[in-house]
């Protein structure tokens, strides 16, 4: 296998170099403690904080509302378990939808057995939040609304400002899961009426194991760790400086090049589908065809297994996925495909192909070459098809 071509980056992405340089002195050289008192340790402290400005430009927030984290599902499980501890004299109800990430769904699921309420809501075949059933859905006991601002499977861009406008009118927090959506999608955290936001470092081209969590000022929120007193005593453990270092550098990069990288990935993501979409027969694009992120191809394919696809591109030499890198050793269907109405045997077919700043035009064509060669030699061993080839 001469050829690698990687088209998995809603999973992760390489450290850009540039992230990479500004984190290595970190490691080594400016090895201070960021919350100590000497001077080797202010480098550390002044790195830090330059990241949580970077960061704190980047979605339109004072750098005193960032906070700092091992990733986005902690930045998910702090948000949701802090505000539900937090305001559960208030109330016990939490409004979600069915097609979030498990780190928002199993912490939902936790909340439940400690005696919470949480409505799930439902989505429509492209993905998109049922505006309606969300107003509905409010009780005088809501606490929080948290609705993930672009999906990791299908990548449908939700609603966001006017979800933002019916929790503030409703007097209720909300939050959004912006881990997908960060570097690809312009954020204002005041426009959009955003009270809490999740991200992670490792989707915009920063290291694994770093994250943040924007929480506005004067909204009150329980700890999730605690110990000692860093992160304003709101998360404690010694600062991972070279990763909070990356992703500031990740950040700053990503929302200074979005508009030319969004273009980029929107031609190459057109590009991609309609070539598959005119080569190959018995699909379903997954997801908004608009509505959705720069990178995101998502399509299910009948009378094959996804397993069986994954394990063909891989010995061709391409990385791809069949949904979220999070639940990959299940071998049950996706809950976001099945929530969009796709019955257990399509939506077990399915495969995620996302772009990023690293992918050619050229990648493009081999990739849909090999699919096709492989969707109809997969074919050929389904009894199904053959009998349905055969009435055509």
């Amino acid at each position: 296998m001469t050829k690698y071509i990687y088209m998995d980056n809603a999973a992760t992405t390489p450290v850009k170099k540039e992230v990479f340089d500004e984190m290595l002195p970190f490691f080594s050289e400016q090895y201070g403690n960021p919350s100590s008192v000497y001077s080797l340790a202010n480098a550390s402290k002044m790195a830090v904080e330059k990241a949580r400005e970077r960061v704190a430009i980047a979605i339109g927030a004072d750098k005193k509302e960032i906070f700092f984290t091992a990733g986005g599902s902690e930045s998910d499980n702090w948000a949701i378990k802090g505000i539900a501890y937090s305001q559960k004299k208030k109330g016990n109800h939490i409004i979600t939808t069915k097609i979030e990430h498990h780190g928002i769904l199993h912490t939902c699921q936790y909340l439940e057995k400690q005696g919470f309420e949480v409505t799930y809501l439902d989505v429509d075949e492209d993905g998109i939040v049922d505006l309606e059933q969300l107003r509905a859905s409010i009780k005088d006991t809501t606490i929080l609304i948290s609705i993930m601002f672009a999906n990791n499977e299908i990548g449908t861009i939700q609603p966001i400002k006017e979800i933002g406008k019916i929790a503030k009118e409703n007097d209720v927090l909300f939050h959004t899961d912006a881990v997908q959506a960060m570097g690809h999608v312009k954020i204002d955290v005041n426009d959009l009426n955003i009270d809490l936001l999740s991200m992670s470092a490792h989707k915009i081209y920063g290291p694994k194991g770093v994250g943040a969590l924007y929480i506005r000022r004067g909204v009150k929120i329980d700890p999730l760790i605690s110990g000692g007193a860093q992160e304003r005593n709101k998360r404690a453990g010694t600062e991972n400086v070279p990763g909070i270092v990356g992703l500031g550098k990740a950040v700053e990069i990503a929302y200074e090049n979005m508009e030319d990288s969004n273009k980029k990935l929107i031609n190459l993501r057109d590009s991609l589908i309609k070539k598959i979409e005119d080569n190959i027969d018995y699909i379903r694009l997954n997801g908004h065809r608009t509505e959705r992120l720069p990178g995101n191809v998502n399509f299910s394919f009948e009378f094959i297994e996804g397993e069986s696809l994954l394990l063909s591109l891989d010995m061709v030499g391409i990385a791809a996925s069949s949904g979220s890198a999070c639940t990959s050793g299940s071998l049950d269907p996706s809950h976001v495909l099945l929530s969009i109405g796709l019955p257990h045997e399509i939506a077990h077919g399915s495969l995620r192909l996302s772009l990023g700043d690293f992918n050619t035009e050229d990648e493009i064509d081999y990739v849909v070459d090999k699919l096709v060669t492989i969707v109809d030699r997969l074919r050929q061993m389904s009894p199904l098809y053959d009998r349905i080839k055969g009435e055509n």
